[in-house]
């Protein structure tokens, strides 16, 4: 079984709090609820968001009348996420390692796999991870994988290279994003702490194949950011509710166009136990 020491450790610090309220994560966040409500349309679902960090998810789902377990590996996660949720709207947190869920077969109607399958660059662990949540899904029961494209570091660097940055001209950085354009393995350097640990970044046709390698039948795949998180000053458009409108409406065009899924950093496949 892999060793995901660093992967705990960067999330037992903390990685997730506030990541989805600033910058690029806003966008993820929205579209995230967005693609989940096309869904997710009744209540009193029991669904396991599996890696679900501090429970923001969780806790949404929750305020729309579903038992939420919120299943997560870093302890600190875990805690803060009891620590912060609605009076009104709980949900059940517990560590939990997702190649190892501890939950009754058959006893979900949803699950959420919005983190782990990224962060295990061993195959068979992904598979395994895979097997799980087919295990505690009910039959016609859906799962919501989420993947980083194997291009992201590099589409990053180059939509910022000579403005914000000179990454591409450090030989570290090159190793690292020509590593992960050959193998999908993304090695954080230790001279950038700062980045995502270890990793494994799938194409979109990678995850979905290994996630029907264990039975699921793919509904839909779907581009989160899609192509408008490149876009110069980004977060001020985001909040003109006409720009935000319009760059939302290119996304949702191309969500499911195979050629764009790839140029954006998550995407999503939805499936049918």
């Amino acid at each position: 079984m892999e060793n995901i020491d660093e992967v705990f450790e960067f999330y037992n610090a903390g990685a997730e709090k506030s990541r989805l309220e600033r910058g690029l994560g806003v966008v993820e966040l929205y579209r995230t609820k967005e693609i989940l409500k096309k869904f997710i349309t009744n209540t009193n679902n029991k669904i396991y968001d599996i890696g679900g960090g501090i429970g923001i998810y969780s806790s949404w789902l929750s305020e729309m009348n579903n038992e939420v377990h919120l299943l997560e590996l870093a302890p600190s996660a875990v805690e803060y996420a009891i620590r912060n949720q609605s009076k009104d709207n709980t949900f059940i947190a517990e560590v939990c390692d997702a190649r190892n869920i501890n939950r009754a077969d058959e006893s979900a109607d949803i699950v959420l796999l919005m983190g782990p399958l990224y962060h295990l660059q061993n195959r068979d662990d992904r598979l395994q991870v895979l097997n799980e949540a087919k295990r505690v899904l009910k039959k016609d029961g859906l799962l919501f994988s989420v993947g980083i494209s194997k291009f992201s570091s590099t589409t990053w660097e180059l939509s910022t290279y000579g403005k914000d940055n000179n990454f591409l001209d450090d030989k570290i950085y090159n190793n690292m994003i020509e590593n992960e354009l050959s193998s999908g393995i993304h090695i954080r350097p230790k001279e950038y702490p700062y980045f995502i640990a270890q990793a494994y970044f799938h194409t979109a046709l990678g995850l979905q194949k290994e996630v029907e390698a264990v039975g699921f039948k793919t509904i839909q795949k779907y581009a989160i950011e899609g192509v408008i998180w490149f876009t110069p000053c980004l977060n001020e458009k985001w909040k003109d509710k006409n720009s935000r409108e319009r760059l939302l409406n290119i996304v949702r065009l191309t969500e499911n166009e195979d050629e764009i899924i790839g140029m954006s950093p998550h995407f999503m496949i939805v499936s049918r136990k």
